[in-house]
């Protein structure tokens, strides 16, 4: 028999969310991977010079696009970083509202992840039924903001504005028939919360689909059981944060081991896997949807028994209303000011943290006492994982790659910034 020839290609197509720049190299032996190279660093956005070169306020934009799967959890790591410089906390209705947000972030990035990850290993549907669901999501994003992404929603000192009092609602069109647009504006005719309540009732259903398609579908579990195993003292040695860690059954969440804004007055539970292998890192992902939706439920309740206000009373840092402008002729020099050179921060270094729907996103921020940070450093949580591809495809078959780089629910945005 003859000699079973070794060579190297490029692995392709590329997963979407690596951008056409993820060059992955890899040493094969028939069709068993011997080494995974992949390169990282074509990408190169700048992210952290950019926000050096800019006034605080005017970075916050920035940090959406990093993961933009997970825009407002990365908007709070930036904002807590320079709200710890400046030594300010936000009201507590403003808390409420942010962990709110980072939850549905939270599902929308798990949504996206299980979609493309079932289209990655071969099953359509699913990703059909996660964007039914996201889409109710993402108008949630555009309501507080006025976009369905970036949403530069979360201010030093608070958020943008509080909620809205009336959800916005679906307009006749010739491309959607009066069924369709009375099924679309059936849940929007209360408030925000309402609308969010609403919705918090009905997903836990369509998570059970999501597991009646997936969960115990052979397929499936022969593309992801015992595929990228990692042991729970490798995934701590190799950083590893969030489900990829906690797929290998390491109990480490910030909400719970370093608690930020209100995280540790809410009933929340933590869930591990035992193998540390594609599969668990699935229903670790899955669970944590249904205990998003605990979360979100406890703030709606606190929400609306707390009525207050939702950023700082300090001009320093907070822009004046546009009432305060129409009157006040200083006001509105100071809001100039503000948006154009910003504000002074004390000298100093910070680090804050958050725990993503990826993992641990921080950002290290240096001040030297200008408008702009001298510094700005963010620990993105998928660098540590994509780093960690030839430890966990070593012996696997070349079709694992795809299920590998799935499993880790990379987004080249934030891993080469």
């Amino acid at each position: 028999m003859a000699d079973i020839r070794s060579y190297t290609m490029n692995f392709g197509p590329q997963h979407p969310a690596a951008h056409g720049v993820l060059r992955m190299v890899l040493e094969m032996e028939g069709e068993v991977i011997r080494r995974a190279d992949p390169h990282i660093g074509l990408l190169h956005r700048a992210t952290e010079k950019l926000a050096e070169s800019k006034p605080y306020n005017q970075s916050i934009g920035y940090m959406d696009r990093l993961d933009y799967v997970s825009m407002m959890c990365n908007e709070h790591g930036y904002v807590m970083s320079i709200e710890k410089l400046l030594g300010v906390t936000p009201p507590r209705r403003a808390q409420y509202i942010r962990v709110m947000f980072d939850e549905i972030t939270r599902i929308l990035n798990h949504l996206m992840w299980l979609g493309a990850h079932g289209l990655d290993v071969g099953a359509m549907t699913v990703f059909l039924y996660c964007f039914r669901e996201r889409e109710f999501l993402m108008d949630l994003y555009e309501a507080v903001s006025g976009t369905r992404m970036h949403a530069t929603y979360y201010r030093p000192g608070g958020v943008y504005r509080d909620l809205p009092e009336r959800m916005p609602q679906y307009e006749p069109s010739r491309f959607r028939s009066e069924k369709d647009l009375e099924w679309l504006n059936k849940d929007r005719q209360g408030s925000m919360l309402d609308f969010i309540e609403q919705f918090c009732e009905r997903f836990p259903t369509a998570i059970d689909e999501y597991e009646t398609l997936l969960t115990d579908n052979r397929i499936w579990k022969q593309r992801l059981v015992g595929i990228g195993q990692v042991s729970a003292e490798r995934a701590l040695e190799l950083g590893f944060t969030g489900p990829m860690l906690r797929g290998s059954g390491v109990e480490w969440d910030l909400r719970k081991t370093q608690p930020y804004e209100v995280y540790d007055e809410l009933d929340f539970d933590v869930p591990i896997g035992t193998n540390g292998d594609c599969y668990d890192r699935y229903l670790v992902r899955v669970e944590e949807m249904r205990q998003s939706v605990r979360i979100i439920k406890q703030c709606v309740s606190w929400l609306r028994q707390n009525p207050g206000p939702v950023m700082l009373d300090d001009h320093k840092i907070v822009p004046p209303t546009r009432e305060e402008m129409k009157d006040d002729m200083e006001s509105l020099i100071h809001h100039f000011k503000l948006f154009t050179e910003g504000y002074c921060v004390p000298a100093g270094e910070a680090y804050a943290a958050v725990e993503a729907p990826k993992g641990e996103f921080g950002v290290y921020m240096v001040s030297d006492g200008a408008n702009k940070p001298y510094r700005v450093k963010v620990r993105a949580p998928g660098f540590a994982h994509l780093a960690a591809m030839d430890e966990m495809a070593r012996g696997h078959m070349l079709a694992d790659v795809v299920t590998l780089i799935g499993t880790q629910d990379i987004v080249f945005g934030e891993i080469d910034r």
